[in-house]
């Protein structure tokens, strides 16, 4: 991730604005619910697909963009206490999904998604604890059910039981953890909808800006259960 210093600097006032509204504490925290701006445009809004170097299939053009999210929690995984040079095991995600869109009018064209896609590396650095109590409302919550699958609950929005459809690498460039320290970031993904799963109102998803979420490459010293910290920005198609 590029310091500071090496940014523009009306954006990184932008930034500063954004991140102050997603870190201040209300006497009364947000409950899950709709989005509070629901007939905001978000057409002109699309996901960066490019790691440059492979990029994911872009959304078919019957379908709208109905969220824009930032997804903060924890990528999971186990490790066989048998090998320590085995890779842990992914078993899945939990993370709460908080809406973007009150920050959407009060960014410039010109800025507004290069800042959106900044602030994963900052929002990954905020206990989840803090962001719980912030400006921001919490639109749902992303999970894996028992069975396996991918699961995205947005309330009134939809429900989204998915499969992964295509993956790339997250950039070289993009934040390791907390304070850029970590293994990596997690790979991007377009997930689309598991047929007979249930799903409603949503039919695929693209998480990228990733920071954070990359296990260790061995199981050596890690406990039987690890939970690695992440977040990324989650737009949702119906």
């Amino acid at each position: 991730m590029a310091s500071p210093s090496s940014r523009n600097p009306i954006l990184l006032a932008l930034l500063v604005l954004c991140t102050t509204l997603i870190h201040t504490s209300s006497a009364r925290p947000w409950r899950r619910g709709p989005s509070p701006f629901p007939d905001f445009d978000l057409s002109s809004y699309c996901p960066t697909l490019s790691n440059g170097s492979s990029s994911l299939s872009p959304p078919m053009s019957n379908v709208t963009l109905e969220a824009v999210v930032f997804g903060r929690g924890v990528q999971n995984y186990t490790c066989n206490a048998t090998d320590p040079t085995s890779a842990p095991t992914p078993i899945g995600a939990i993370a709460t999904l908080f809406d973007a869109t009150p920050l959407l009018p009060l960014l410039p064209p010109s800025a507004g998604e290069e800042i959106l896609n900044l602030l994963p590396a900052f929002l990954v650095c905020f206990p989840l604890s803090s962001l719980t109590s912030s400006s921001l409302p919490i639109l749902g919550v992303h999970y894996f059910d028992a069975s396996g699958t991918p699961t995205f609950d947005l309330g009134s929005i939809g429900l989204l039981k998915a499969k992964k459809a295509q993956d790339i690498t997250a950039p070289p460039g993009a934040s390791k953890g907390p304070e850029d320290r970590g293994d990596g970031a997690v790979d991007w993904l377009r997930l689309t909808a598991k047929a007979g799963a249930g799903s409603r109102g949503l039919s695929e998803v693209y998480r990228v800006e990733t920071a954070g979420g990359k296990s260790p490459p061995t199981c050596e010293g890690q406990p039987a259960a690890i939970e690695v910290q992440y977040a990324a920005q989650y737009w949702f198609y119906e």
